[in-house]
């Protein structure tokens, strides 16, 4: 799909519906000062959804999403987070599309979707319908494994959970879950975050932010992102967007209960230097949620990563991703001696493996006895 070229860097972007050939124009004389952002852009294609969410009174919005490999490969879906969108995962996929065919989107509020800034409630459970919809009647997967960060491993939970309750015509095989505020009474929230849960701080602080230049030199990651928040009026949008904190919070027992009762393996990958999602979260979800299971389930660690595991180190990550679709988790039994051999082995970059805590009485046959008065 290929925007109309206007005096160089001007472009009139034509969204273009998966599910029929009517052609929309929109954001008309969008100037992209990236060509990172411009060819993530064209790469992709929109599909039309309807919210299901009651406040939205049946609003449509237009979806961006790609796909990459060869679609007779396994499966493999890609959910971002909060603020960004799909292009988190774009160092990532070229790791993976040798061997799996990919599949990731941009949720509305986010990238190159649409971006309603009236009345709309982005919400979480509505994201999760979304994707029920986009893998069923767009990419049309009936086996797949799935990978969520930050935001999107609410919606992620939320997905499991209609999974889990309804019928599906379709089977999730891997369920990977990296750093995320998904128990917040351990995050470390920043003002940025929060103030725009304030109905009066909140548009003070999205119309301060607006008033600010659009970045459109220096870093090319940086200005892409710039392109991308840009693009529909993503600034604006994220007051409206950020609002999804409340619902977490409402839902995220319910939402992390999912995950005990499920039958799905699970991987949960961290990167350890994440300022506000700190390892402390993933430890409590580890313990609380995912150690005890019977079903498949792994622990790792990435030293030098912070929130963005699949930016700071996106090889290391996708070795992980690898491991685990190819069936070499070791089981509960076999965990310590794996974990010996893996770190004899790991690079100073690749993730710490971190296996399941049985605790048990020691004993240490054949062993001489210890007494207050000494050993004998």
């Amino acid at each position: 799909m290929k925007p109309l070229s206007n005096s160089g860097s001007i472009f009139c972007l034509i969204l273009l519906f998966a599910v029929s050939s009517n052609v929309i124009a929109q954001d008309e004389d969008f100037v992209f000062y990236s060509e990172l952002a411009r060819d993530w852009y064209e790469a992709g294609s929109y599909f039309a959804w309807q919210s299901t969410t009651e406040n939205n009174d049946g609003a449509t919005v237009n979806v961006h999403y790609q796909t990459f490999g060869d679609p007779s490969n396994p499966k493999l879906l890609l959910v971002h987070g909060y603020p960004r969108s799909s292009y988190d995962y774009e160092d990532m996929i070229p790791h993976l599309e040798d061997d799996y065919y990919i599949a990731t989107l941009d949720f509305p509020g986010f990238g190159f979707s649409d971006k309603p800034l009236t009345d709309y409630s982005y919400l979480l459970e509505d994201d999760a319908r979304l994707l029920d919809h986009f893998v069923r009647e767009i990419v049309e997967f009936d086996d797949f494994a799935m990978f969520t960060h930050d935001r999107g491993v609410s919606v992620g939970l939320a997905f499991l959970g209609h999974y889990l309750d309804e019928d599906r015509p379709y089977t999730i095989n891997y369920h990977f879950l990296s750093n995320s505020g998904m128990f917040l009474p351990l995050a470390n929230l920043v003002p940025g975050q929060t103030v725009l849960l304030d109905p009066v701080r909140g548009p003070a602080a999205t119309a301060e932010a607006k008033a600010r230049p659009r970045l459109t030199a220096g870093d090319p990651v940086s200005v892409a992102y710039a392109d991308m928040q840009a693009f529909n009026d993503g600034i604006g949008a994220r007051l409206h967007v950020g609002k999804y904190l409340l619902e977490r919070v409402a839902n995220e027992y319910r939402w992390l209960d999912n995950l005990p009762r499920s039958p799905i393996p699970v991987a949960y990958v961290w990167g350890a230097l994440d300022p506000v999602n700190p390892l402390r979260i993933a430890n409590h979800v580890w313990a609380t949620y995912l150690n005890d299971r019977d079903v498949e389930s792994s622990f790792w660690v990435l030293p030098t990563a912070s929130h963005y595991p699949q930016r700071d180190r996106p090889a290391e990550l996708a070795k992980v991703v690898k491991l685990a679709l190819s069936g070499e988790v070791p089981s509960q039994e076999d965990g310590d001696d794996f974990m010996w051999t893996w770190n004899r082995q790991r690079t100073e970059h690749d993730a710490i493996f971190v296996g399941h805590s049985i605790i048990e009485e020691m004993h240490f046959e054949g062993a001489v006895e210890y007494t207050p008065q000494g050993y004998r």
